[in-house]
């Protein structure tokens, strides 16, 4: 079983590098091509290789999504880590990291502002879902039956008088976050605070994570916030593309 399990990562290594015959693996892996046609055929069942119609093996969906998997587990906080703290440093306001995991939204990294005003999060709190704008970023990204499902299984206490409060109201401002890129919470979750969201992907394309920055408004007024946009989206890109997200138009280098 061991010779056959190392076999069988020898030809996903070789992959790695391209496309393969056959033949070619074969040789690399130093056994008879029925052999390794055998292991092809299993990690082909399980979706870790296909076959075109040349009949080459490529590496297949389930290598990515594996990928994608454990590097949002294991690094999104440290590949972010660098670009808040310079976004933190630059704009002076608080800068949250968060993500969604079964089934809520929680933070998983946070810097302070430089304000005397400080917001009472922090690192493994829950987020509402209807009232914080990095949650409307992570739902938005949601399969459109899935986002519905856990819409519709929100209970939607009102914190201040902008709360949104029912279904198709945060459905359609869904709609409107993932057609814009952005997420805004106008002072939703807390009078006196105004947040601006935009999402984090990783390989995929998938959204992994959202980054915010949050506001008092006796700093910075509504317009004000909005103007700190263009550099939080900086940021986000900048993370995306340091978890391996190529936008339209840009090459691997």
């Amino acid at each position: 079983m061991s010779q056959s399990l190392g076999r069988a990562l020898r030809i996903l290594i070789e992959l790695g590098d391209g496309p393969r015959g056959l033949d070619d693996l074969a040789a690399t892996v130093g056994v008879h091509k029925t052999t390794v046609l055998r292991l092809l055929r299993t990690l082909e069942d399980e979706r870790f290789v296909y076959r075109d119609g040349d009949h080459r093996f490529h590496l297949g969906r389930r290598m990515f999504a594996l990928s994608a998997a454990a590097l949002e587990r294991r690094e999104i906080r440290g590949v972010a880590a660098p670009h808040l703290a310079r976004l933190n440093e630059s704009t002076g306001q608080t800068v949250h990291l968060g993500v969604y995991e079964g089934g809520e939204v929680v933070y998983l990294d946070k810097y302070d502002s430089r304000h005397a005003i400080r917001m009472y999060s922090r690192i493994g709190l829950r987020m509402p879902l209807h009232a914080t704008a990095i949650a409307k970023v992570l739902l938005a990204d949601l399969p459109e039956a899935r986002r519905e499902r856990v819409v519709r299984e929100i209970e939607f206490v009102r914190y201040t008088p902008n709360t949104i409060t029912g279904p198709d109201a945060l459905l359609a401002e869904l709609a409107r976050v993932a057609a814009q890129g952005y997420a805004v919470d106008d002072a939703e979750h807390e009078t006196f605070i105004r947040c601006v969201a935009a999402p984090v992907h990783d390989v995929t394309g998938r959204v992994v994570a959202a980054a915010s920055i949050s506001v008092p408004d006796v700093v910075l007024t509504r317009e004000r916030v909005l103007d700190l946009l263009p550099e939080l989206l900086a940021t986000t890109r900048a993370i995306s593309a340091d978890c391996g997200h190529r936008t339209e138009g840009t090459t691997t280098p």
